[in-house]
């Protein structure tokens, strides 16, 4: 992949792949596994949906730059808001990448990693919030188990399965092992500190001071 791809900049490694109803952008070595895993879900009972596929770079900018700027909430580790006033630009930036990736380094840019639910589960007139206690007492415990248990078959796994002090445990976030494997590995600080100085992002003097310390705790510090 070249850099454009890895960062979200291009899509010319995705192809439009129907899932449910509706289409999403996906890595092209992805869509079939996807495609597989989706029907066996359905086999077993689940209404397989994608709550979040492809991110472009500047769909992950604009959530980055609202939080920066206080137009949207940053929360802590238990999901509770913070006052962004009394933080200094770092401690915004290392709370923000608890729950949401830096530009250019969001694996949604890969078309390899998605986040899934089971559409029926869902209690009426409520709303997907992407909560772990949905996932692992909630609505979704089934699915998710069912997840845990088969994902592999297909390629896929879970990055955030556990909280490893940098992103936040998501366990509605699978990946496609082999394609993201590959992308992480072409992913490095220098390329995004090349991107990022490239763009508008709130923050970018400290981004640039902290590039090797996010990557070290949100980039690479995964489950596997």
């Amino acid at each position: 992949m070249n850099v454009e791809q890895l960062t979200g900049q291009s899509e010319t490694h995705l192809v439009s792949t129907k899932v449910g109803q509706k289409a999403f952008l996906v890595h092209r070595d992805v869509a079939e596994d996807l495609l597989r895993l989706a029907n066996a879900a359905q086999q077993a009972g689940f209404n397989f949906h994608i709550a979040s596929g492809f991110r472009s770079f500047e769909r992950q900018a604009a959530i980055w730059n609202n939080k920066m700027l206080g137009h949207r909430p940053i929360l802590d580790s238990n999901s509770q808001p913070l006052d962004a006033t009394r933080l200094t630009d770092r401690e915004k930036i290392y709370a923000i990448l608890r729950w949401s990736a830096l530009p250019g380094a969001s694996r949604h840019h890969w078309g390899s990693d998605f986040d899934v639910f089971d559409k029926d589960a869902l209690p009426e007139n409520t709303s997907l919030a992407l909560e772990p206690w949905e996932y692992l007492t909630g609505h979704q415990s089934k699915f998710y188990h069912w997840l845990v248990t088969h994902a592999e078959q297909f390629g896929f796994y879970f990055p955030y399965r556990e909280d490893k002090g940098g992103v936040a445990a998501e366990p509605w976030h699978i990946s496609h092992r082999h394609v993201a494997h590959d992308c992480l590995k072409q992913l490095t600080p220098a390329m995004l500190i090349a991107q990022l100085s490239a763009e508008s992002i709130e923050g970018a003097a400290t981004l640039n001071q902290e590039i090797v310390s996010i990557y070290t705790q949100f980039v690479s510090n995964i489950s596997l």
